[in-house]
C-alpha cells in the first residue's frame, strides 16, 4: 500500500519588496512597492502589506498606485539579485525532497510523502524549511500543507504573511465544500461570473450540478471543475517543467500612434525573443506565432497564427491584424511562441524560468 501524499506549498511573502526591505532596513513598516516608473508608464510588480492597505497590487500601473499613496516607495525591479535569492531558497528546498517543481521565482511545490526529516511529519517539515529561510535569506515565506497541489496551493495562503495551514486527509471534503468557486483553478473572472448566474457560490453547489449541465455549460472542463469540487487532483509534483510558450513585450513611455509605429518596433521585440528562444531550443519547436497588443484604453487583444518559426513577415501580418480590431494608440506590445517539446519520447523538457521586465527603461 502507498503511503498517502504529502505536498507543501511554499509561497514567499511580497518577495521582490521582502527582499528590498531585507537589504534597507529603514524601509520597513513603509508603504514600498516594485515596479516601474509612475513618469514612465511603469506597472507594480509587487508591494509590500503596508502598499496593500491602499489597495495597491501587482499589475496595475504605477501611477495608479502613487495615486492611491502619494507616500509610496517604488523601487526599479533587480531581477539578477531576486534570481540569486530564488537560487538559495531552492537549495534550501533540496535539503529536504529532491521532488521540487518550481513555478516561478518565488513559490514552489514540495512533495515530502516519503521524507524523513521530522519523522515524516510534514507541517513540522515545513515549519523547518521556513525557518531556515527566515534565518539563512532574511526572509518570511508562507506554505501550505495538504494531499495534492490544488489544496496545498490555496492553504499556503490562508496564513499569509509567514504562516501556514494544513489540511489533513479527512478534512478535505469539508475543507473544499466551503470554498468559493473563485478559488478553483481554471476559473477566472467570467467563468466565476457564469457559475453565479446559475446559482453556483461554493464548491458545495458545484457538486450538487448533474454531469450533463457541467458538460452543457463549461464543456470538457466541465469533467475537471467536477473533480476539483470535489478535491480530487492526481497530478504528481514535477521536477522538470514544460515550457507552453515564451514571449516578450514592452510598455512604452509613450503611446505607439497607429500602425506603423508599431510595426516598426516588432524588429526590436524580435531580436529580444532570438535571445531567449536560444537557451532553449534544444529541447522545444515553435508551434505559433502571436502578437499580443495592449491599447491605450487597456483593452487588449492577442492574434495567433501556425507556424514552426518566428518569421518577422508572420509578426508583421499579425500585428494588422490585432491593431485593427482597436486601431487607436497602444501602450504596450507583446510578440511570441507556443511551444511543445522537441523529443516525443521524453516526459518531460527542460524547465527554464524568465522573468519579463514589467516596464521599459
Amino acid at each position: 500500500m502507498s503511503k498517502p501524499r504529502k505536498i507543501i506549498h511554499c509561497d514567499c511573502d511580497c518577495f521582490y519588496a521582502s527582499i528590498e526591505t531585507r537589504d534597507n532596513p529603514e524601509l520597513a513598516g513603509k508603504p514600498l512597492a516594485v515596479g516601474g516608473s509612475p513618469q514612465l508608464r511603469g506597472v507594480i510588480a509587487t508591494c509590500n502589506y503596508e502598499a496593500r492597505k491602499f489597495g495597491i497590487h501587482s499589475a496595475m500601473s504605477s501611477a495608479l498606485a502613487r495615486q492611491r499613496c502619494p507616500n509610496l516607495i517604488i523601487i526599479r525591479p533587480d531581477m539578477e539579485k531576486y534570481r540569486l535569492v530564488s537560487r538559495q531558497i531552492h537549495e534550501i528546498f533540496s535539503q529536504y525532497t529532491d521532488l521540487i517543481e518550481p513555478l516561478s521565482l518565488d513559490e514552489a511545490y514540495l512533495d515530502v510523502s516519503v521524507s524523513e526529516d521530522h519523522d515524516g511529519i510534514a507541517s513540522k517539515i515545513a515549519e523547518s524549511v521556513r525557518a531556515t529561510v527566515r534565518s539563512k535569506v532574511g526572509i518570511t515565506i508562507s506554505a501550505g500543507i495538504a494531499p495534492n497541489k490544488f489544496i496545498a496551493k490555496i492553504a499556503s495562503d490562508w496564513n499569509k504573511p509567514d504562516g501556514q495551514f494544513v489540511v489533513k486527509p479527512e478534512q478535505v471534503d469539508s475543507f473544499v465544500a466551503a470554498l468559493p468557486v473563485s478559488k478553483l483553478h481554471g476559473v477566472g473572472k467570467v467563468t466565476a461570473a457564469q457559475m453565479h448566474r446559475l446559482g453556483i457560490e461554493s464548491c458545495l453547489d458545484l457538486r450538487a450540478l448533474p454531469h450533463q449541465d457541467l458538460n452543457k455549460y463549461f464543456g470538457n472542463f466541465g469533467n475537471r471543475l467536477k473533480e476539483l469540487a470535489w478535491g480530487v487532483d492526481e497530478r504528481p509534483v514535477q521536477v522538470e517543467r514544460i515550457r507552453k510558450s515564451l514571449s516578450v513585450e514592452n510598455t512604452y513611455s509613450s503611446d505607439l500612434p497607429d500602425l506603423d509605429s508599431c510595426l516598426s518596433e516588432l524588429p526590436a521585440l524580435r531580436r529580444q525573443l532570438l535571445r531567449r528562444l536560444e537557451k532553449i531550443s534544444a529541447d522545444y519547436v515553435i508551434q505559433k506565432q502571436f502578437v499580443k497588443i495592449k491599447f491605450h484604453d487597456f483593452v487588449q487583444t492577442t492574434a495567433e497564427m501556425q507556424a514552426e518559426t518566428y518569421d518577422l513577415l508572420n509578426y508583421e501580418k499579425l500585428c494588422r491584424q490585432g491593431f485593427s480590431r482597436g486601431n487607436r494608440p497602444a501602450r504596450l506590445l507583446g510578440l511570441g511562441v507556443r511551444l511543445a517539446p522537441k523529443f516525443a519520447d521524453r516526459q518531460q523538457a527542460r524547465s527554464i524560468q524568465l522573468a519579463l521586465e514589467f516596464d521599459s527603461p
